[in-house]
């Protein structure tokens, strides 16, 4: 494959090999560190070779399935420009759902409300809730060292003040409580046929194996030792698992559950609040 000689070419070969326009655009952002409109009118701008190699091998990429946010190293979330990595889950705008509502129960909780975020990848929705209630004290797990990386950078680019703690689930939060525990877990089943087409994002961020709910029944059955009395859990998961999720918080002894929907209008996170 030839590498591009200016801004157009690039444009060009992108449309032979199927990438979306804009997709192409925002690679040649990222690469010239320009804005889409310099792009647009600058489409004669040449490119320098080690840039325009780099690129042609990005759009190929792209064209084979590579995710954008892989590629040019970052994402959007609820606000919020965020580092990501193959070692981390890309943040999906589905999951701005379970942060929304934590924003609205952290309202009525005390104002310095603790949370903990389980599963943080890249620290998406504990940085989300932080920056939405500043007050609050969040901290975040994962087992992923290297995902933990990618989140501590987020964290201070950001400059908000997020614990991270490395562990799996709740080992590393023994003997604490929270008025808020969130988690968007691993809960896609193993033989769900569109896991095939994430296969560059982390397996162990998207599916926990077997019917995809052993990761949510860790979190349901380890949640009261760590929740204060009217602390709340609130869980991302799949669109067919609302009433197994709910099921296991009735039967764990949670109360007034509820459940939101996506974008989509898709069942997408269930919440319960712990009485003691």
């Amino acid at each position: 494959m030839n590498a591009p000689t200016d801004v157009a070419d690039a444009l060009r070969l992108a449309g032979a090999l199927g990438v979306d326009r804009l997709d192409a655009q925002l690679l040649l952002s990222a690469a010239l560190q320009q804005s889409r409109a310099w792009l647009i009118s600058h489409d004669d701008a040449r490119l320098p070779s080690d840039i325009a190699r780099r690129l042609a091998e990005q759009l190929a990429q792209r064209a084979a399935g590579m995710p954008l946010a892989y590629l040019i190293g970052w994402t959007e979330f609820h606000g919020l420009r965020l580092t990501v990595s193959t070692d981390t889950l890309i943040p999906r705008p589905d999951t701005e759902t379970l942060v929304d509502w934590a924003l609205e129960l952290l309202l009525e909780a005390p104002s310095k409300a603790r949370v903990v975020d389980l599963g943080t990848g890249s620290g998406a929705i504990a940085l989300a809730i932080k920056a939405g209630h500043p007050l609050a004290s969040v901290q975040a797990v994962d087992l992923s060292a290297a995902a933990l990386q990618v989140a501590q950078r987020n964290a201070d680019a950001l400059g908000l003040a997020v614990s991270f703690q490395q562990g799996d689930w709740w080992q590393p939060l023994a003997g604490q409580q929270f008025d808020l525990i969130v988690s968007n877990p691993p809960y896609i089943a193993c033989a769900d046929p569109h896991l095939p087409a994430l296969r560059h994002e982390p397996l162990s961020a998207l599916s926990p194996g077997g019917d995809g709910l052993s990761a949510l029944q860790t979190l349901v059955e380890g949640a009261p030792a760590h929740l204060h009395p009217g602390g709340w859990l609130l869980l991302e998961h799949g669109y067919d698992q609302a009433e197994a999720v709910a099921a296991a918080l009735q039967l764990r002894g949670f109360s007034e559950l509820a459940l939101r929907h996506d974008l989509g209008g898709q069942p997408r996170v269930s919440g319960a609040r712990w009485l003691g």
